[in-house]
């Protein structure tokens, strides 16, 4: 079903207390805006339009496709709709409002609304039953049951507080009729702005039907301030892994594990408590991601094994049944099938071979304060514990490099490296340090 979402983005968001305009702030990873027109498209939006203020360059450059209206005044949610006219035009067809900073509303909602108006309605309001009305606008019925009206509440009569039918904000027009009618609406309420609700009672007395849908409250949750956008996240989270856990992740203790809603895991996965899965990753099917590790920009093959207390950056592709243990961090490398990293090692700008194993201790040394340069481990390579690679370095496949080396030279296959200092010893020598030491601090007068 064909329609354009007008989505209004022009509040100067100054509860946020922040130099990024509250349309891009995040919510599992993704910003606000993103999830409106995200969720538009997905209901089938052919055209998707943002109202933005004047000073608005950071949400231009961020936003692709979607054409732009300007609102040079805030005049309210009418006049921030009507300047989309310019896009849009007199063109026979439906329109649906929405707003950057409700994050939440779902794809099955949006269509929702649109089909009642596909379906005859003039317009399709979104509508809501919160155990508190208090600071909602209310939905307005006739004894019949039909829309009237939407009062806002600084607006509305002792009688009209009383109704616990809430205005959601969302709302279907047919167009052009939606601009026709905000062109009747006027500034004479308490906020002296114009209304965008007002064009119900204006459509309903006009004899146009008007219908409502009925959503959840948490689609409708408007951010403002933090302490919103931290419940907002809450809301997504919870959404998340319940669909992760649907189908088929194992969550023991899902309350503590963030995922981002870029994240695909597929069926099988175990995750334990206090996992953070950022954004970009792919965990392959039967993978365990042990407590304490956060992964981001990341692909795991099947079966792997992460930590726990690993921390794996963008750029990590592991294969099938990689295992990256405690305390291991890897950044823009890529692990064959099986290669071995337990404990206490970082790999960056690598390349390491299937079935290599990575010694405790281990490290590329990737960055000279200048440039990365690369590491190449061979399949079945072997490195001993408290190794440094010093890059561009290769090690060859199933080679040997001893414990303790720091290897600046390839490593050709098969072979086996050591490059350590010679051990020189003197014996007794630590006793007579000892004695030396002991017996100029008895000698040495107290002050």
């Amino acid at each position: 079903m064909e329609f354009t979402a007008i989505i209004l983005a022009a509040g100067k968001g100054t509860r946020m207390k922040s130099s990024l305009p509250k349309p891009l702030h995040r919510v599992g990873g993704h910003p606000m805006l993103g999830w409106s027109i995200d969720a538009a498209r997905a209901a089938g939006a052919t055209r998707t339009v943002a109202v933005l203020a004047p000073d608005s360059r950071d949400i231009q450059q961020w936003l692709d496709d979607t054409a732009i209206a300007i609102q040079q005044e805030q005049l309210g949610t009418g006049s921030a709709v009507a300047v989309a006219r310019e896009v849009i035009g007199r063109d026979d067809g439906i329109a649906i409002v929405m707003f950057a900073d409700t994050p939440l509303v779902t794809a099955n909602s949006i269509s929702a609304l649109v089909r009642q108006v596909a379906d005859g309605a003039a317009i399709a309001v979104a509508a809501f039953e919160p155990d508190d009305p208090t600071g909602y606008g209310r939905i307005v019925q006739g004894q019949d049951g039909t829309i009237e009206g939407i009062v806002e509440e600084r607006e509305a009569s002792e009688a009209q507080k009383r109704i616990n039918l809430c205005n959601g904000g969302i709302m279907a027009a047919k167009t052009p009729l939606l601009f026709d009618l905000l062109d009747r609406v006027t500034n004479d309420n308490a906020k002296g702005e114009y209304y965008l609700t007002d064009i119900v009672a204006l459509a309903s007395a006009d004899g146009h039907r008007v219908a409502h849908n009925l959503i959840d409250e948490t689609e409708i949750l408007g951010v403002n301030d933090r302490v919103d956008l931290a419940a907002a996240e809450a809301t997504l989270q919870s959404r998340l892994r319940t669909t992760a856990m649907q189908q088929g992740v194992t969550m023991a203790a899902p309350d503590t594990v963030f995922i981002a809603a870029d994240s695909v895991i597929e069926p099988d996965v175990i995750i334990e408590p206090h996992v953070v899965i950022g954004s970009g990753c792919h965990i392959g099917e039967g993978s365990i991601i042990r407590s304490f590790s956060h992964l981001e920009g990341t692909r795991l093959g099947a079966c792997c094994i992460i930590g726990p207390y690993a921390r794996l950056r963008p750029g990590t592709d592991a294969g099938d049944g990689v295992k990256i243990g405690n305390f291991v961090e890897i950044k823009k490398t890529k692990l064959g099938d099986g290669a071995k990293a337990n404990h206490l090692t970082y790999l960056g700008d690598a390349t390491v071979g299937a079935e290599a194993n990575i010694g405790a201790g281990t490290i590329t040394c990737n960055y000279d304060g200048f440039g990365k340069y690369e590491t190449l481990i061979g399949d079945g390579a072997f490195i001993g514990s408290n190794t440094a690679l010093v890059a561009p370095v290769t090690i060859g496949a199933r080679a040997i490099i001893g414990a303790g080396s720091t290897i600046t030279r390839n490593v050709g296959p098969d072979s086996i490296a050591v490059e350590r200092a010679h051990t020189s010893e003197r014996e007794g020598a630590a006793a007579k340090f000892r004695e030396t030491r002991q017996s100029k601090t008895k000698a040495k007068p107290r002050s």
